[in-house]
């Protein structure tokens, strides 16, 4: 897992802001694969700063792993607490244009266990820019 070192928030607005017309318009092409994991990542490692704890996994495979949500701490095996999506779906619910519940309804995001829906309490954590 990484550190539990804050994000710079100039490095989140930017990373968000890289993919932010892509997040807005799915037509348009897909941003380059750094570009894609430097926003995937900061926002996500941004979440388990602002949530710290050990009782939630989110996965955005391939590009990071973290664990968020005070409460008791998992070690070994599967987590009783995951939530798991696809890079686009993550940064669509971490800029707040994705309702985590209705992602969760429509199958796009598998949130596991009884504490993981709290996810969503910490969603947006960056606002996708207009442009």
């Amino acid at each position: 897992m990484a550190g539990r070192a804050k994000v710079d928030p100039a490095e989140l607005r930017a990373a968000v802001a890289a993919v932010s017309a892509w997040l807005r318009d799915d037509s348009m092409p897909a941003p380059a694969r750094p570009e894609l994991a430097a926003a995937v990542r900061t926002t996500a490692r941004t979440l388990a700063a602002a949530a710290p704890g050990h009782s939630v996994e989110v996965r955005v495979p391939p590009f990071v792993a973290v664990q968020c949500i005070e409460g008791p701490r998992h070690t070994r095996g599967t987590p009783p607490n995951v939530v798991e999506t696809d890079p686009h779906t993550w940064l669509l619910l971490a800029t707040g244009l994705l309702d985590f519940d209705a992602a969760v309804a429509n199958g796009i995001v598998s949130a596991s266990g009884s504490r993981a829906a709290e996810v969503a309490l910490w969603l947006p954590i960056a606002r996708a820019t207009t442009e």
